[in-house]
């Protein structure tokens, strides 16, 4: 029988640790091979136009390609079926019914230690999808004759493809959350990992169209996945470790940074900017192989009839079970089965979940501080980042220079993403933030005041773009950790969920703005868009901000049973 929800001890329906079988193994590896093969199809076509510069706009799809397609297509829907639970129907209400903390005094174990590792290099591929728009954004608009600062004579703005890629990163965010409740964490990471490998076929399509697409499809699986691992992190880390822990693994946007300006300064002169993403098959296959380290969800196992598994995992990671009711006891890793089942739904977590909870009274004024602080993070990160190449091709760097700058500016500030972490975890998350928030904010000000003049000043321009890209990291690394802490447990993924969403939404409204206005904003205006909702969520931290150090994650912010949500 290959339904885990069957099996009276909890066994894993693949085997191997616990915590890391599949609903249905067979159509899941089955549909990871063909998804694999699928991927590697596309590749001939893109060798074969090698001796032109690996230009292959308006190239026919070859036989090959259009099977590789289909095998793709197929390959996706049979690793869905193959993480699909049998009655999903019931898992939302169960999921919710059940609460997971992680010991507050407990040491760090091996299995914290693998586990940090591990996500820490899932958080970096991750990254990296969405950072690589701002590299192939020049040779795409070259190649297909597109509208850019470099190439205005195009009718078609360039603006298209990252405007597709982030407008998917912000979908995924909302998806991915819903997933999480019925594929388990663990499987939503899978799903994520393998539509990574499908979609770096995009380095292969020979049409703009065809870019567009599979660009928004990889932002699906990247903009859910950063939300997913910093909810697993929150409820297995031990108190007194988590905040730095966070940031710190948050804080590899720098290294994802540097890795893929490497790559684009090695690696682009010699294969064109199609190499970029063709890189995303073998880190999406190593994403996963990697997740036979990462635990399944203890409530999702538990929701799918596996109390074993769900006891194996709680032991390893030194967390206990609470149940929603007054009797808020908790329950040992050791307890037996009858002990792990889950509890019915108590009244103040029925139906009352969700994202307009993260406007009820006692929540409105940190969702508000922390809405502004991801707006800010995604105005960053896609609006001032992501046009930096191409601003700074603008002001005479060439764009080899471009990728060095940007690569040392971000190898400089890996020593203070550390610092970041250690202030945030031991001395304060609400004020690390807002110091953040205003050293940032008065970089970004200075170079909208500079503008195009800063090219004049070398040494001052490294010195002013060190800071924001610095910010950049940790200003993510912050938000994802913060809005892991600030929720209590039935709003803790729709939290993380909502920051997520609102940090994408800033790029897509500055990449639409670009596409209605046919141009890519300067230096100035990214920078001065970014600086005005950063120093506001300063200001709203100062006021609004709970401390989140030392504090339990149900315990950050309290409010009454029968407050009933704000209407905004």
């Amino acid at each position: 029988m290959d339904d885990d929800v069957h099996r009276p001890h909890g066994d894993t329906a693949g085997g191997g640790r616990a915590g890391s079988g599949f609903t249905r193994p067979v159509a899941f590896w089955a549909g990871a091979a063909a998804c694999t093969a699928g991927a590697l199809l596309h590749l001939p076509m893109y060798w074969h136009a090698r001796h032109m510069g690996y230009r292959m706009a308006g190239m026919p799809m070859d036989g090959a390609m259009i099977a590789g397609m289909a095998l793709v297509v197929a390959g996706l829907a049979a690793v869905l079926y193959g993480l699909l639970p049998r009655r999903p129907a019931d898992l939302r209400r169960k999921v919710t019914s059940v609460r997971v903390r992680a010991m507050d005094d407990a040491p760090l174990r091996p299995a914290h230690i693998g586990l940090l590792l591990v996500l820490s290099l899932a958080v970096t591929i991750d990254v990296m999808k969405p950072m690589t728009l701002s590299f192939v954004v020049p040779g795409a608009a070259a190649e297909y004759g597109l509208a850019s600062p470099l190439h205005p004579g195009g009718t078609v703005p360039v603006a298209w493809l990252p405007l597709a890629g982030i407008t998917g990163t912000m979908t995924g965010s909302f998806l991915w959350g819903w997933l999480g409740d019925r594929i388990g964490r663990r499987g939503s990471i899978l799903l994520a990992g393998m539509l990574f490998a499908t979609t770096a076929v995009c380095g292969a399509m020979p049409s703009f169209t065809w870019n567009v697409v599979m660009c928004f499809l990889m932002g699906l699986a990247a903009g859910g996945l950063i939300p997913i691992t910093f909810t697993l992190l929150a409820e297995t880390v031990p108190r007194r470790h988590r905040g730095w822990a966070m940031v710190l693994i948050g804080g590899n946007i720098t290294v994802a940074y540097i890795l893929t300006s490497w790559l684009a300064a090695e690696l682009t002169p010699v294969y064109s900017w199609r190499i970029l993403w063709l890189v995303g098959l073998p880190t999406g296959v190593l994403l996963i192989l990697l997740n036979q380290w990462i635990p399944e969800s203890p409530r999702y196992l538990l929701a799918t009839g596996r109390p074993t598994e769900a006891r194996a995992v709680l032991a390893r990671y030194g967390a206990t079970l609470e149940t929603p009711a007054d009797d808020t006891t908790p329950v040992p890793a050791r307890a037996p089965a009858s002990a792990l089942a889950p509890a019915p739904a108590a009244p103040w977590t029925s139906g009352r979940s969700g994202y307009p909870r993260l406007f009820a009274r006692a929540f409105r004024g940190p969702t508000l501080a922390l809405t502004l602080l991801a707006l800010a993070a995604g105005l960053l990160a896609h609006g001032f980042q992501m046009w930096l190449p191409t601003n700074l091709g603008r002001m005479g760097i060439e764009e080899v220079s471009s990728d060095r700058v940007l690569r040392d500016s971000a190898l400089i500030s890996l020593p203070l993403n550390i610092l970041t972490a250690l202030l945030y975890g031991l001395w304060s998350s609400r004020r690390t933030i807002v110091a953040l928030g205003t050293l940032t904010t008065a970089a970004l000000l200075a170079l909208a005041v500079l503008g195009t003049d800063a090219a004049q000043h070398g040494l001052l321009l490294r010195l002013l773009l060190f800071v924001p890209l610095w910010g950049i990291s940790a200003t993510a690394a912050v938000m994802a950790a913060y809005a892991s802490e600030a929720y209590p447990t039935p709003l803790r993924a729709s939290g993380s969920s909502w920051a997520a969403a609102i940090s994408k939404a800033g790029g897509v409204l500055i990449l639409t703005l670009s596409v209605a206005a046919v141009a890519v904003p300067s230096l100035a205006a990214t920078a001065l868009l970014s600086a005005v909702p950063l120093a506001l969520a300063a200001l709203a931290f100062v006021r609004y901000g709970p401390e989140t150090r030392g504090q339990r994650l149900d315990e950050v912010i309290t409010e009454r049973a029968d407050e009933a949500p704000a209407h905004a």
